[in-house]
């Protein structure tokens, strides 16, 4: 008992944090795909792309090995996901907000994770934002495209904007030397709390509107 509490304390907190994420991420593909009627290895496959594909995208554009491929924890966390889907169908189907907060949630872990991860290579800060927002919204983006859904980053909410919002704090926290794992924390919260925000008030960036008489 006493080894597990010790290797339960070792873990880095930014990898709990990418877990949690990838599990919150690919159960809000899953669940797309199950109201698609996407059979179990296509929900599984939008689940995977949903929490992989913007961590990828990073990664290949940051010149390192995607971070999947380091090791299978996520391949089965996508399949746990599955697993719960399938269990809690129902409840799942019942609470419309479901997707939503799962979404939130990985958008919100995920960006943290693009921001610390860019940040050890040794790359300025707006770089980091950069990455940190397309580690959040990629896999998303993904996903939609797959169902055929118009992309949540390109809808009236606020999506994109919540990780600039969360980038912004993450670095006054670092500017403040905050604790590291108080600033992930604040970080997350920020992003999370700024999407519930905006959808539930219905915040959203303004549109670019065509001219009249233009087909």
């Amino acid at each position: 008992m006493d080894e597990l509490i010790r290797w339960l304390t070792s873990i880095p907190f930014v990898d709990v944090i990418e877990w949690i994420g990838t599990f919150a991420f690919a159960i809000s593909g899953i669940r797309l795909a199950s109201k698609k009627d996407f059979d179990l290895f296509g929900a599984y496959v939008v689940g995977l792309v949903t929490a992989i594909g913007g961590g990828t995208i990073r990664d290949l554009l940051l010149r390192v090995e995607p971070f999947w491929m380091n090791s299978t924890r996520y391949i089965i966390c996508t399949g746990i996901a599955v697993v719960f889907v399938i269990i809690f169908r129902r409840h799942l189907i019942r609470l419309n907000i479901t997707f939503f907060l799962f979404d939130a949630i990985g958008l919100a872990l995920f960006t943290v994770v693009g921001i610390e991860k860019t940040l050890a290579c040794g790359l300025p800060f707006w770089v980091a934002v950069i990455m940190g927002t397309i580690t959040g919204v990629a896999g998303g983006i993904m996903r939609d495209i797959i169902i055929t859904e118009i992309p949540l980053i390109f809808r009236k909410e606020i999506y994109a904007s919540s990780c600039l919002l969360g980038s912004v704090c993450y670095y006054i926290c670092m500017r403040l030397h905050c604790d590291t794992t108080v600033n992930e924390v604040f970080t997350s919260l920020v992003i999370i709390f700024s999407r519930v925000l905006a959808v539930k008030f219905g915040i959203g960036l303004p549109k670019i509107k065509k001219e009249e008489g233009v087909v």
